[in-house]
């Protein structure tokens, strides 16, 4: 994989913000580019994104894994956050995606250009990621979502293939639907004798353009339940979201909420099978009443 030789800096030497830092300078902000500080969200995995967009750090033995890189305004911060943290930029061995939207992925080519990092992406999202363009069959395509640069891929991964770097073994679910190339990891951490199985659940989400209509697209809602069923089945007790609120990240991070939760991806989801029950329902409603 291109891991270096150089040493990691160790974990105990890692000095992420308190979350009462976050919450403080987070307060009444929760925009895709605001600036937030570094998180511990358990053991080696840490939150660098922005206030409103979660990017998941997992640190190892050989480097670290990002995953997502939120907007191209935000990458400086993110790139600030990590040494922040005490790691240097070319820690960070390989870039990870949940779904190629600019609000994900728009940062991940000054990313990579920072770092030197190898770039994994499933096939699915290559051309997107690589164009900054969504797809064509993307629900959101033609919407407000903005193109983003594009970041070259380095290699693909298949569904299922876990994604190796020293001790760490990170393996891709792909979970279409929100987007096609849509892309849920799930990894094993551990904080002394304490362990979690997580997983960073893409969006599922079904979110389009006012004009789209998942009931004339049989294939999108296919898509989606099928993505709901992978991500419900997962070993999960500690879930992630692109979005923290879809996951209530940031009152579970605050104490507010249990952070763990072993139903935790089986919750996400049914809750999201439910809200596109409710959509389709709205779409046929609107039908007949034409």
């Amino acid at each position: 994989m291109g891991a270096s030789v150089d040493a990691v800096p160790p974990m105990s030497s890692l000095r992420p913000a308190s979350f009462a830092a976050h919450e403080a300078q987070c307060a009444g902000r929760d925009g895709w580019s605001d600036a937030a500080p570094p998180v511990r969200i358990f053991g080696n995995v840490y939150d660098v994104g922005s206030c409103g967009i979660t990017v998941v750090l997992v640190v190892g033995d050989r480097g670290a894994v990002l995953i997502d890189g939120a907007t191209a305004e935000a990458a400086p911060m993110i790139a600030a956050n990590i040494e922040r943290l005490g790691l240097r930029l070319s820690d960070v061995k390989l870039l990870l995606s949940s779904h190629e939207h600019a609000d994900h992925a728009g940062g991940l080519s000054e990313l990579k250009r920072r770092t030197g990092a190898q770039m994994l992406a499933t096939a699915a999202a290559r051309p997107s990621l690589e164009s900054g363009v969504m797809a064509a069959d993307d629900p959101q395509r033609e919407g407000d979502r903005p193109a983003f640069p594009g970041v070259r891929v380095d290699r693909l991964v298949r569904d299922g293939e876990v994604v190796r770097l020293g001790s760490l073994r990170l393996t891709a679910h792909a979970t279409p639907g929100h987007a096609p190339g849509g892309t849920s990891w799930s990894w094993r951490s551990c904080q002394g004798q304490v362990c979690h199985d997580i997983v960073f659940a893409d969006s599922l989400s079904a979110v389009a353009i006012d004009r789209y209509r998942f009931s004339d697209h049989a294939e999108r809602v296919a898509a989606l339940r099928a993505s709901f069923a992978t991500v419900a089945r997962l070993r999960c007790d500690l879930v992630i979201t692109p979005h923290p609120s879809a996951s209530n990240l940031y009152a579970r991070l605050a104490g507010k909420a249990s952070r763990v939760d072993p139903r935790a991806c089986a919750d996400l989801a049914a809750i999201s099978a439910t809200r596109l029950d409710e959509r389709l329902q709205k779409e046929r409603t609107a039908g007949r009443q034409l």
